[in-house]
């Protein structure tokens, strides 16, 4: 295991991260950070709960810190473009928890909230910017921000950013940059889209992939329930109800559905909370907050209202809808046992989702084995797992958003565990 001293991090960023109770580097740490810190193109490819934030926030803060130039008005040193609003938040949040003894100028930009203060934190320059496409692209077009000093440039969860339709963003954003600058990407997976965009990103770049490509975490106890689709919220029930429960989230295939089940749930007495990119950027907050402080035990999410929450102790994964797109499956379970902890993910199987099923199973190279003690377990239904496999149906809210219909939402897990690690 190495220290982050022997990683060569100056004493400010090693001090910030003791304090944080951070004591050895995460493989992707150990690997990302030498390569960022000497000037190199890195491609990350690692799953959620790995540590990869700190993997490149880390070495950006020492870098911006040892170059001690200033931004001019307007101006950015390093942007960090994410998917969604919440995870922009937790980045953000990093960097100023890392960057507490460097003075850094940061600033966090995102939709669904007012433009105004945006503009006003921008107008001096920042160091370092967290945003949205969607927003910081609206800002540059309007004048209120400049990127052609950008010298740090960062695509995260960029398989998922292409999944809600922002390559067009992505790739205006790009387009305003200088080619003279440093890019770091990552994904949790390595899809041909992807590796296109990080192909036309990317100078001489150091691949990191840390997990076998679409494996799913060991510590995580998997486990698949076949039932009835009139018996899935009986079922949840059973399990939230449960002693070994603490704090659970539960995915549901659509807003809709999400909704409806939070409701559902919180009638039935379980404290819980829907969140999904309908809901206003305070409301989401608000959820999050709840799900944080434990006044709220579950949060029943959809897949991209789920990247970028950062709580500790999920005991519980359960997908009450399995996904359509079986890369959504390591997503959704990678909430739970982040950074050495240990957790449970459960997927409820009814008789129409067993084609999703075996996507699933093949992407991630291992069978899921089955947990028929429950009393609603389905004979019939388990046994469509031997049958030939068939295309799956076309389902309502399954299809993926389109370039020009972006959904936006957020989404992340916590840490526990052992000696700690960066996150």
């Amino acid at each position: 295991m190495t220290s982050f001293v022997e990683l060569g991090l100056i004493e400010p960023i090693c001090h910030a991260v003791t304090a944080e109770g951070y004591e050895v580097a995460t493989p992707i740490q150990e690997q990302a950070i030498p390569a960022i810190l000497s000037g190199r193109d890195v491609l990350g490819v690692a799953q959620t709960g790995t540590g990869k934030t700190a993997a490149f926030a880390l070495p950006i803060l020492q870098r911006l810190s040892e170059n001690n130039r200033r931004p001019g008005p307007k101006g950015v040193r390093a942007l960090i473009l994410t998917p969604t609003r919440e995870l922009a938040q937790q980045i953000g949040k990093c960097f100023a928890t890392y960057g507490v003894h460097l003075r850094l100028k940061k600033t966090v930009i995102t939709g669904g909230v007012g433009m105004h203060p945006q503009i006003c934190s921008l107008q001096a320059g920042c160091d370092i910017v967290v945003a949205t496409p969607g927003r910081i692209l609206d800002l540059a077009m309007r004048g209120h921000v400049k990127l052609d000093g950008v010298e740090t440039f960062v695509l995260d969860e960029a398989d998922r950013m292409l999944d809600m339709g922002f390559i067009h963003d992505v790739k205006k954003i790009a387009a305003l940059l200088p080619s003279e600058r440093l890019t770091l990407l990552f994904s949790a997976t390595m899809a041909a889209s992807v590796f296109s965009l990080a192909s036309g990103l990317l100078k001489n770049h150091l691949r990191v992939e840390v997990t076998p490509q679409a494996t799913t975490v060991e510590r995580i106890e998997q486990r698949v329930m076949f039932v009835a689709k009139d018996k899935k919220r009986d079922l949840l029930l059973d399990i939230l109800r449960g002693q070994s429960v603490t704090r659970t989230i539960v995915f549901a295939r659509t807003k809709h559905g999400a909704n409806r089940l939070a409701e559902q749930l919180a009638k039935s007495g379980v404290k819980a909370e829907a969140i999904h990119g309908n809901k206003s950027q305070g409301a989401r907050q608000r959820a999050l907050a709840d799900f944080h402080s434990g006044r709220v035990s579950t949060l029943v999410a959809t897949d991209i209202a789920a990247r970028g929450i950062d709580v500790d102790g999920i005991s519980h994964v359960i997908n009450f809808d399995l996904p359509n797109e079986p890369e959504s499956y390591v997503h959704r379970i990678g909430r739970t046992a982040r950074a050495g902890a240990e957790g449970i993910a459960l997927s409820f199987c009814d008789a129409d989702e067993i084609a999703y099923l075996k996507d699933i199973e093949r992407t991630i190279r291992q069978p899921i084995p089955a947990d028929e003690a429950h009393r609603y377990h389905s004979d019939a239904i388990a046994r469509l797992r031997l049958a030939p496999a068939v295309k799956p149906k076309a389902r309502q809210g399954a299809s993926r958003p389109a370039g020009g219909n972006r959904q936006r939402g957020g989404g992340g897990g916590g840490r526990t565990g052992g000696a700690r690690r960066a996150a």
